[in-house]
């Protein structure tokens, strides 16, 4: 007498990922959604890019915000106390610069750090409340780039409050600029007027430069990039060999862009068994994963305008390598 088999698990996995596998790899030709970098391992991959050498922007933007951060937070809430919201948190690394300077304006702050990440954000929130007393962080887990309707909603504030939205990191040049138009008027749309808008642009420099930010010599953004396709062996039951696809950055002139590509080394066919599909690639066929534009000075002040904001503030580097504009809702 055998006994019956056992039923094969059922994996389970989340529909939105599904989604954008089954149509970025059946598209032509083939893309890969940028949010997919940021799993567990993407966050602390990126992380490690950040500190980088050839990676300019954390370091460039964090010497802004560390020379300028007391008028930021005084001109974001003039005779009143400033809220802080980050939209994609993550770390919150250069955020405890402004947190910092708000405490020692109006000795408590309340921080609600962004993210789809739990735990880019629950490390988050006990690396600020044990260093820096005076903030209270109120942690929300939300995907700001999807969601229904025109407006993004951010939740009651006090009466005494002014709410100061932060997206610094140059993280709204991974939206293409019609997507970047539309989370910035839902974000003025979920604000009162006198609430302000902390935005932070990289800015157009040279080719050479751009291109080692994105493709550093110790292979850490490569190895980044490739992540993604780990994550779909986890999450989707794929076939993937993150090996047999190479790492490309390029710089799109005409689009003002850095384009990343994961390019098959080879001929082959990628198996996903839990959406029991089959992708085939040509040698040399690409995936798009990321573009980050690079904006010339004023368009970032011209694209708060186009919300519903006036860009009362813009501060620099000496080198004019990237940009952190203010806009106050009208």
């Amino acid at each position: 007498m055998t006994s019956a088999a056992s039923p094969a698990p059922v994996l389970q996995f989340d529909e939105r990922v599904a989604l954008a596998v089954q149509l970025g790899l059946t598209s032509r030709p083939k893309r890969l959604p940028a949010w997919l970098f940021y799993d567990e391992a993407g966050s602390r991959l990126f992380d490690a890019i950040t500190e980088l050498p050839e990676y300019y922007l954390t370091r460039t933007e964090r010497g802004i915000l560390a020379a300028g951060a007391s008028g930021m937070i005084a001109d974001a809430a003039p005779g009143a106390r400033v809220r802080i919201t980050e939209l994609g948190a993550g770390s919150a690394d250069k955020t405890r610069i402004l947190l910092k300077a708000a405490v020692a304006r109006q000795r408590r702050v309340i921080y609600e750090p962004v993210d789809v990440s739990p735990s880019a954000l629950r490390a988050a929130r006990q690396r600020i409340e044990s260093e820096i007393a005076g903030v209270t962080v109120a942690p929300r887990v939300m995907d700001y780039t999807h969601g229904d309707g025109d407006r993004l909603h951010l939740g009651p504030i006090g009466r005494d409050e002014r709410r100061l939205v932060l997206y610094i990191g140059s993280s709204i040049g991974n939206f293409e600029p019609h997507q970047a138009a539309r989370l910035l008027r839902r974000v003025r749309a979920g604000l009162k007027a006198g609430d302000s808008f902390l935005l932070g642009v990289d800015l157009v420099k040279d080719e050479a430069t751009l291109l080692a930010a994105y493709d550093d010599a110790a292979g850490v953004t490569a190895a980044f990039n490739r992540n993604i396709l780990v994550r779909l062996n986890r999450e989707l039951d794929a076939g993937f060999d993150p090996h047999a696809f190479a790492h490309r950055a390029v710089w799109n002139r005409a689009r003002s862009r850095i384009e990343m590509h994961l390019v098959s080394r080879k001929a082959q066919c990628v198996p996903f068994d839990a959406l029991d599909l089959a992708v085939p690639f040509a040698a040399g066929e690409s995936i798009h994963t990321e573009n980050s534009y690079k904006y010339l000075p004023g368009q970032a002040e011209a694209l708060l305008a186009a919300a519903g904001f006036a860009a009362t503030a813009t501060w620099t580097d000496p080198c004019c390598w990237f940009s952190v504009c203010l806009g106050v809702a009208v």
